[in-house]
Protein backbone atom coordinates (compact mmCIF):
# COMPACT_ATOMS: atom_id res chain seq x y z
CA UNK A 1 0.00 0.00 0.00
CA UNK A 2 1.52 3.36 -1.02
CA UNK A 3 1.20 6.72 0.72
CA UNK A 4 -1.82 7.83 -1.30
CA UNK A 5 -3.69 4.57 -0.61
CA UNK A 6 -2.93 4.81 3.10
CA UNK A 7 -4.06 8.42 3.23
CA UNK A 8 -7.30 7.53 1.42
CA UNK A 9 -7.92 4.73 3.92
CA UNK A 10 -7.39 7.02 6.91
CA UNK A 11 -9.61 9.74 5.44
CA UNK A 12 -12.28 7.13 4.69
CA UNK A 13 -12.16 5.86 8.28
CA UNK A 14 -12.36 9.42 9.56
CA UNK A 15 -15.41 10.07 7.41
CA UNK A 16 -17.02 6.83 8.61
CA UNK A 17 -16.39 7.81 12.24
CA UNK A 18 -17.89 11.26 11.70
CA UNK A 19 -20.99 9.80 10.06
CA UNK A 20 -21.35 7.24 12.84
CA UNK A 21 -20.90 9.93 15.48
CA UNK A 22 -23.58 12.04 13.84
CA UNK A 23 -26.03 9.13 13.95
CA UNK A 24 -25.24 8.33 17.57
CA UNK A 25 -25.48 11.99 18.58
CA UNK A 26 -29.20 11.97 17.77
CA UNK A 27 -29.81 9.90 20.91
CA UNK A 28 -27.17 11.50 23.18
CA UNK A 29 -27.18 14.80 25.09
CA UNK A 30 -25.16 17.61 23.50
CA UNK A 31 -22.54 17.41 26.27
CA UNK A 32 -21.77 13.72 25.66
CA UNK A 33 -21.78 14.29 21.90
CA UNK A 34 -19.19 17.07 22.26
CA UNK A 35 -16.95 14.90 24.48
CA UNK A 36 -17.14 12.06 21.97
CA UNK A 37 -16.21 14.35 19.08
CA UNK A 38 -13.26 15.80 21.02
CA UNK A 39 -12.12 12.27 21.86
CA UNK A 40 -12.00 11.29 18.18
CA UNK A 41 -10.15 14.49 17.31
CA UNK A 42 -7.56 13.63 19.95
CA UNK A 43 -7.15 10.09 18.64
CA UNK A 44 -6.54 11.22 15.06
CA UNK A 45 -4.21 14.00 16.24
CA UNK A 46 -2.13 11.35 18.07
CA UNK A 47 -2.02 9.15 14.96
CA UNK A 48 -0.91 12.14 12.89
CA UNK A 49 1.94 12.91 15.31
CA UNK A 50 3.11 9.29 15.49
CA UNK A 51 3.26 9.06 11.68
CA UNK A 52 4.85 12.49 11.20
CA UNK A 53 7.61 11.93 13.79
CA UNK A 54 8.19 8.21 13.29
CA UNK A 55 12.04 8.36 13.15
CA UNK A 56 12.21 10.56 16.26
CA UNK A 57 9.79 8.27 18.12
CA UNK A 58 11.89 5.25 17.16
CA UNK A 59 15.04 6.98 18.40
CA UNK A 60 13.40 7.85 21.74
CA UNK A 61 12.07 4.29 22.14
CA UNK A 62 15.53 2.84 21.49
CA UNK A 63 17.10 5.08 24.13
CA UNK A 64 14.40 4.22 26.68
CA UNK A 65 14.77 0.44 26.16
CA UNK A 66 18.56 0.70 26.35
CA UNK A 67 18.37 2.68 29.62
CA UNK A 68 16.02 0.07 31.09
CA UNK A 69 18.50 -2.67 30.17
CA UNK A 70 16.35 -4.63 27.75
CA UNK A 71 18.64 -6.74 25.55
CA UNK A 72 18.00 -6.88 21.81
CA UNK A 73 19.71 -7.79 18.58
CA UNK A 74 22.01 -4.93 17.51
CA UNK A 75 20.39 -2.66 14.94
CA UNK A 76 23.74 -2.35 13.13
CA UNK A 77 25.92 -5.40 12.53
CA UNK A 78 29.42 -5.68 11.14
CA UNK A 79 32.96 -4.73 12.10
CA UNK A 80 34.42 -1.44 13.36
CA UNK A 81 35.48 0.94 10.63
CA UNK A 82 37.57 4.09 10.35
CA UNK A 83 36.86 7.06 8.07
CA UNK A 84 39.52 9.53 7.00
CA UNK A 85 38.77 13.24 6.87
CA UNK A 86 38.58 14.48 3.28
CA UNK A 87 40.27 17.60 1.91
CA UNK A 88 37.11 19.64 2.53
CA UNK A 89 37.31 18.91 6.26
CA UNK A 90 34.32 16.53 6.34
CA UNK A 91 33.91 12.79 6.73
CA UNK A 92 32.39 11.08 3.70
CA UNK A 93 31.46 7.42 3.34
CA UNK A 94 30.58 5.26 0.35
CA UNK A 95 27.39 3.37 1.19
CA UNK A 96 25.18 0.89 -0.63
CA UNK A 97 21.44 1.66 -0.49
CA UNK A 98 19.25 -1.22 -1.66
CA UNK A 99 22.16 -2.40 -3.81
CA UNK A 100 22.90 1.07 -5.23
CA UNK A 101 26.09 3.03 -4.46
CA UNK A 102 25.38 6.31 -2.64
CA UNK A 103 27.89 8.74 -1.11
CA UNK A 104 26.97 10.18 2.31
CA UNK A 105 28.34 13.04 4.37
CA UNK A 106 28.48 11.97 8.03
CA UNK A 107 26.58 14.73 9.84
CA UNK A 108 26.09 14.46 13.61
CA UNK A 109 24.06 17.67 13.43
CA UNK A 110 21.33 15.95 11.40
CA UNK A 111 18.76 14.20 13.58
CA UNK A 112 17.64 11.93 10.73
CA UNK A 113 19.54 10.57 7.72
CA UNK A 114 18.55 12.52 4.59
CA UNK A 115 18.81 11.76 0.87
CA UNK A 116 18.46 13.89 -2.21
CA UNK A 117 15.40 13.13 -4.32
CA UNK A 118 17.57 11.88 -7.19
CA UNK A 119 19.65 9.51 -5.04
CA UNK A 120 16.53 8.15 -3.33
CA UNK A 121 14.78 7.58 -6.65
CA UNK A 122 17.82 5.80 -8.16
CA UNK A 123 18.06 3.54 -5.09
CA UNK A 124 14.36 2.71 -5.06
CA UNK A 125 13.66 4.53 -1.79
CA UNK A 126 10.04 5.71 -2.02
CA UNK A 127 8.20 8.10 0.32
CA UNK A 128 5.87 6.24 2.64
CA UNK A 129 3.46 6.81 5.49
CA UNK A 130 0.51 9.10 4.75
CA UNK A 131 2.31 11.17 2.14
CA UNK A 132 2.94 13.84 4.78
CA UNK A 133 5.92 16.20 4.68
CA UNK A 134 8.06 17.55 7.49
CA UNK A 135 10.23 20.65 7.76
CA UNK A 136 13.96 20.29 8.41
CA UNK A 137 16.72 22.85 8.92
CA UNK A 138 19.63 22.81 6.46
CA UNK A 139 22.54 25.09 5.64
CA UNK A 140 20.20 26.76 3.13
CA UNK A 141 17.40 27.32 5.66
CA UNK A 142 14.17 25.48 6.39
CA UNK A 143 13.03 23.02 3.69
CA UNK A 144 10.28 20.45 3.28
CA UNK A 145 11.11 16.73 3.20
CA UNK A 146 9.24 13.45 2.82
CA UNK A 147 9.72 10.45 5.07
CA UNK A 148 10.83 7.05 3.76
CA UNK A 149 12.66 3.87 4.77
CA UNK A 150 15.81 2.29 3.35
CA UNK A 151 15.19 -1.46 3.26
CA UNK A 152 18.87 -2.42 3.18
CA UNK A 153 21.77 -0.10 4.07
CA UNK A 154 25.48 -1.02 3.90
CA UNK A 155 27.89 1.62 5.22
CA UNK A 156 31.38 0.27 4.67
CA UNK A 157 31.67 -2.73 7.00
CA UNK A 158 28.40 -1.84 8.80
CA UNK A 159 25.01 -3.24 7.85
CA UNK A 160 21.51 -2.10 8.81
CA UNK A 161 17.91 -2.94 7.88
CA UNK A 162 14.88 -0.63 7.69
CA UNK A 163 16.61 2.71 8.24
CA UNK A 164 14.34 5.78 8.43
CA UNK A 165 15.34 8.66 6.15
CA UNK A 166 14.10 11.98 4.82
CA UNK A 167 13.95 12.84 1.11
CA UNK A 168 14.17 16.41 -0.19
CA UNK A 169 14.83 18.22 -3.47
CA UNK A 170 16.53 21.01 -1.50
CA UNK A 171 19.54 18.81 -0.65
CA UNK A 172 20.84 18.96 -4.20
CA UNK A 173 23.32 16.11 -4.66
CA UNK A 174 24.22 15.86 -0.96
CA UNK A 175 23.15 12.93 1.22
CA UNK A 176 23.51 13.09 5.00
CA UNK A 177 24.12 10.19 7.38
CA UNK A 178 22.44 11.41 10.56
CA UNK A 179 22.17 10.70 14.26
CA UNK A 180 19.46 8.06 13.88
CA UNK A 181 22.26 5.93 12.36
CA UNK A 182 25.14 7.01 14.61
CA UNK A 183 23.09 6.57 17.81
CA UNK A 184 22.57 2.88 17.02
CA UNK A 185 26.32 2.24 17.16
CA UNK A 186 28.10 1.11 20.32
CA UNK A 187 30.23 4.22 19.93
CA UNK A 188 31.58 6.73 17.45
CA UNK A 189 34.34 9.25 17.95
CA UNK A 190 36.70 11.58 16.14
CA UNK A 191 40.44 11.25 16.74
CA UNK A 192 42.45 13.78 14.78
CA UNK A 193 41.68 13.21 11.11
CA UNK A 194 39.87 9.93 11.73
CA UNK A 195 36.30 9.00 12.67
CA UNK A 196 35.87 5.58 14.27
CA UNK A 197 32.50 3.80 14.08
CA UNK A 198 32.00 0.78 16.35
CA UNK A 199 28.86 -1.42 16.09
CA UNK A 200 27.19 -3.00 19.11
CA UNK A 201 28.00 -6.61 19.93
CA UNK A 202 25.22 -9.19 20.02
CA UNK A 203 23.95 -9.99 23.54
CA UNK A 204 25.32 -13.18 25.09
CA UNK A 205 23.03 -16.23 25.08
CA UNK A 206 24.81 -17.83 28.03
Amino acid sequence: MNGEDTASLVYGLLLLVLVGSALVSRTLPIGQTLKMALGWVGIFALIFLLVSFRPEMRLIWQRVTEDLGFGSTPAISGAPMTLRKSDDGHFWVAAVVNGRSVRFLVDSGATVTAMSSRAARDAGVEPGGLGLTTVIETANGMVEAERATITDLQVGSLHMKDHDVLISDALGDTNLLGMNFLSKLESWRVEGDSMILVPQTAPSTE
